[in-house]
């Protein structure tokens, strides 16, 4: 191998390479052969060239000791915080107590709550699909003890549940005892239960009641005959017991959508529930518009109004509509203009709250010209007494009864027995 002259310059190191013990490798570019501004080595071999470098001297810097002081506590803010909202006013304070009887209303639940749920109970038939699971799809009916059967699975107790928690149970019980994770299950009630409700308080026929499913307040009361003269359709408890013997009560007003021409408040009956309309308190019969009760068809349809024309001939009975007036009445009785005085005609009312009647004279003549203060509407069991004479010895005899009337039959037996009487009976 001839010996050729290389020439290179530290600037024209191409690459190094670093070994364990320090050396470099020069390797040297063909182009650098006829560089002639370059030379600065040469070297008579073609063989690489090694250098050997010192290590590098490393100057260590003197040890400083660094020591950390504790964090100092941050000042208070100075910013001052916003004064407290004052506190409302109580209702009752010490200085000014309740009045005498005060009650707190009763917790009034909401109608988008309990009782908007349909919960499962005897005699409901619901289908169960259960996805990806055909096996376990069944349709079943709610037995005496609120379980049905399905199958592999077996019996699953039901009742009380609502259709989502239904749902929940039986993916559980699938995925704990059969599957490996809980499926999807639909529940769907394919047929729902009567309600077996009961219906009292101011009705014309209180009792117990079998409605269609999805029934409301109205159709019960509807179903009892309607609300009687003393019946506030503002106030209509429905009261239902659940399962766990909770019992909530919901109050609904039937009256103001009617006088509003509103819908009524939704609501659906269960069976177990009860429906009691008040009774109309008094003094609250001013703000209360009995025409249009009357009138509507949550009232009972018939009244019946008493007559007593003269002594001897019976106490008759009227059927008339129920919201009739006294000339509605008035016509049908057919008066004899000779025989009877017009301008003198009794209405008895029974008033439950002092157990005797209330009599309030009326005149057909007046009524006849328009005089609204003269035809007013008429009750259940009102009666009407034509003749001046015979309504002074009847309020003579009633003068006679120290003690009140028990009930709306003892004032109606009253006017039996005197108008099957003589007139001996009337005589001062």
């Amino acid at each position: 191998m001839s010996s050729l002259p290389h020439r290179c310059t530290a600037a024209l190191v191409a690459s190094l390479f670093t070994t364990a013990t320090g050396s470099l490798y020069l390797a040297f570019p063909s182009w650098a052969e006829d560089a002639d501004e370059l030379p600065k080595f040469q070297f008579e071999s073609s063989d690489p060239v090694f250098f050997e470098l010192p290590p590098p001297q490393v100057e260590e810097e003197p040890f400083t000791e660094i020591r950390i002081e504790p964090a100092q506590p941050l000042p208070p803010p100075t910013v001052a915080p916003e004064p407290a909202q004052p506190l409302p006013p109580p209702t009752f304070d010490p200085e000014n107590p309740p009045p005498t009887g005060y009650n707190p209303p009763p917790y009034q639940d909401s109608l988008n709550n309990e009782f908007n749920r349909y919960r499962l109970g005897i005699g409901d038939v619901i289908t169960i699909n259960v996805v990806g699971f055909p096996e376990f799809n069944t349709q079943a009916i709610l037995d005496l003890e609120g379980q049905v059967l399905i199958p592999i699975l077996g019996l699953v107790r039901l009742r009380g549940m609502t259709l989502p928690e239904a749902e929940t149970l039986i993916s559980y019980e699938l995925g704990d005892r059969y599957l490996r994770n809980r499926p999807d299950v639909i529940v769907n009630l394919s047929g729902p239960r009567t309600a077996l409700v009961t219906v009292t308080g101011e009705v014309v026929e209180p009792g117990f009641y079998e409605l269609p499913p999805g029934s409301s307040p109205f159709d019960a009361l509807f179903r009892a005959g309607g609300s009687t003269q003393q019946g506030d359709l503002r106030s209509v408890l429905v009261r239902r017991t659940l399962l766990d013997g909770t019992v909530i009560e919901q109050t609904l007003d039937l009256l103001t959508p009617l006088q509003g021409g509103q819908p009524l408040p939704p609501m659906f009956l269960l069976e177990g529930d009860a429906v009691i309309l008040s009774r109309l308190a008094l003094g609250e019969d001013q703000n209360y518009d009995r025409r249009l009760a009357s009138r509507s068809n949550l009232a009972q349809a018939r009244i019946t109004v008493r007559v007593l024309n003269h002594p001897g001939q019976g106490l008759g009975a009227l059927e008339l509509a129920n919201g009739s007036t006294f000339l509605d009445a008035l016509t049908q009785i057919s008066p004899n203009p000779t025989d009877a005085n017009l301008s003198a005609v009794a209405l008895m009312r029974f008033d439950p709250e002092q157990g005797r009647p209330v009599t309030q004279m009326l005149n057909v003549r007046q009524a006849l010209m328009g005089d609204l203060s003269q035809d007013v509407p008429l009750e259940d069991e009102d009666v009407i007494v034509i003749g001046r004479s015979l309504i002074a010895r009847i309020s003579y005899t009633l003068n006679l009864f120290t003690r009140p009337f028990r009930d709306i039959l003892g004032f109606l037996l009253f006017f039996r027995e005197i108008s099957d009487s003589a007139d001996t009976l009337f005589s001062p």
